[in-house]
Order: structure tokens, then C-alpha cells, then sequence
């Protein structure tokens, strides 16, 4: 296996879930000393680099094909999601699949212009691979929109 000194993937967001994200995302707003407007459903907190995320438990399954989520597998109350970006995420899902992940939503079109797919490691941590699916959020390629 060759390795190179560029990652393949990016880590992009740290992503916090829960069933309120409301006050948690209130205290690390506070602690960074950023203003977001909150909401009950996803937001992202710049931090450098990269994000603090938040979102609703069931926020990012409920918007891929019920099928591809099987169950106890979706993101529960007070996990955490690793969000990394790709250039493509259908040209990673292969070598991400012969690594041992276990498929929570195999790559899927969202809403918000970006190709993801969702994954465990082989501890069980939830891990979101993402990319642009247009120009418009290439360029600032959040983890989630």
C-alpha cells in the first residue's frame, strides 16, 4: 500500500448530536466567541480549520433512503460524528468499504448539494464522508448544509 503525505480524505467538523442542540451549541458558541443564529435541526460553529458542528438526532439519516439506514445503526443522543470531505466520495466508497466500515447511509445525494455517505468504524464511531455535488459549495466545502 502506497502511502502519500496528503490525506485522501479532510477532517472537516467535529459534530455533536442530541435531541436538543440548542443549549449545547449555546455553550460552545459562548466558549469560542462566535454568534450563530440557532435552530432546532443542524448548525456549524467555526473553530479554525475546521467546525463544531451540532445536529438533531436523526438529522442526517432521515434525509438518505430509509433502507440504507439499518436499524440501531443511525446516530443516537450524545454521540459524536467525525465529518471529513472528499474530492468524490463515490471514488472512496470502495477502499472505505474494504477498510471494515459498517454502512449507515452508503453514498447519497442530500438536499443541501452534497454527496455523503455514513459510516461506523470498526469501534463503532460514526464517521461522515462528504462532498460538493456544485461549484457553489466547493469552495467552501462544509461538511453539511
Amino acid at each position: 500500500m502506497t502511502r502519500s503525505d496528503e490525506p485522501r480524505v479532510k477532517l472537516a467538523q467535529v459534530r455533536f448530536v442530541s435531541t436538543a442542540i440548542e443549549p449545547i451549541a449555546g455553550f460552545y458558541a459562548a466558549l469560542l466567541g462566535v454568534s450563530v443564529p440557532l435552530n432546532e435541526h443542524y448548525l456549524e460553529l467555526p473553530a479554525g480549520p475546521a467546525s463544531v458542528g451540532f445536529s438533531k438526532v436523526g438529522f442526517t439519516e432521515d434525509r438518505g433512503p430509509h433502507a440504507a439506514c439499518p436499524a440501531g445503526l443511525a446516530a443516537q443522543q450524545g454521540e459524536i460524528i467525525l465529518d471529513f470531505t472528499a474530492d468524490d466520495v463515490d471514488a472512496e466508497y470502495l477502499r472505505i468499504d474494504n477498510l471494515g466500515a459498517t454502512w449507515v447511509m452508503r453514498p447519497t445525494t442530500l438536499p443541501w448539494s452534497r454527496r455523503s455517505m455514513l459510516f461506523r468504524d470498526p469501534h463503532g464511531h460514526l464517521i461522515n464522508v462528504s462532498s460538493a455535488t456544485t461549484t457553489e459549495f466547493t469552495h467552501s466545502a462544509p461538511a453539511h448544509r
